[in-house]
């Protein structure tokens, strides 16, 4: 697989900004049922082998999961600040659960066992999104399985289709940006910031 030029461009922000452990973070948004907007902050968690797909995680009860379900189109606004660039990437969702997509069942797993163990808790945790459990023991449940990820975990995958990339320093600033065309290739256009 050829990677698309957008691919080099992340790497070297990813790594120019690797002091901030903060630039990793991401901030992904989907569609509601009622058509608003919902966005939060994700973790990037690197892409899949051999693939373009930027890999998070998620639980299946959440609401992100039953908003992708009804609609999978997505996209993240990612900003490196050391490097004061943005990058746009819009694309399509793919919700890797447990019984969902077979052939990518062992990159879920791989996944979960790459997840530290705090990471891991949380999925033990109480519902997200309703109302608080005032238990606190709910919120201190046995370590789960290390090996085999718990059944609501949730491997996320963003497949691209447009990387917005503005580079906010200099004077004028630079914008450029990648599609990808009906055969799969990526194509760059430069355009006004």
């Amino acid at each position: 697989m050829s990677l698309p030029p957008w691919r080099s461009l992340i790497t070297r922000a990813l790594h120019q900004n690797r002091s901030l452990v903060y630039a990793r973070y991401v901030q992904l948004a989907t569609m509601r049922e009622n058509g608003f907007p919902a966005n939060r902050t994700v973790v990037f968690r690197g892409f899949l082998d051999d693939t373009n797909q930027l890999k998070f995680i998620t639980d299946i009860r959440s609401e992100k999961a039953e908003q992708i379900s009804k609609q999978s189109a997505a996209e993240i606004c990612w900003y490196f600040p050391n490097t004061r660039e943005q990058f746009r990437i819009t694309g399509e969702l793919i919700l890797v659960n447990a019984d969902s997509h077979p052939h990518l069942q062992p990159a879920r797993i791989k996944m979960w066992q790459e997840l530290s163990d705090a990471a891991r808790l949380q999925f033990a945790w109480p519902i997200p999104g309703k109302q608080r459990v005032t238990k606190s023991e709910a919120f201190t449940p046995p370590a789960p399985d290390n090996i085999q990820p718990l059944e609501h975990f949730c491997l996320l995958l963003l497949e691209p289709v447009k990387v917005d990339h503005l580079e906010l320093r200099g004077e004028p600033q630079n914008r450029w940006v990648y599609h990808r065309n009906e055969n799969q290739e990526w194509l760059t256009e430069a355009i006004n910031p």
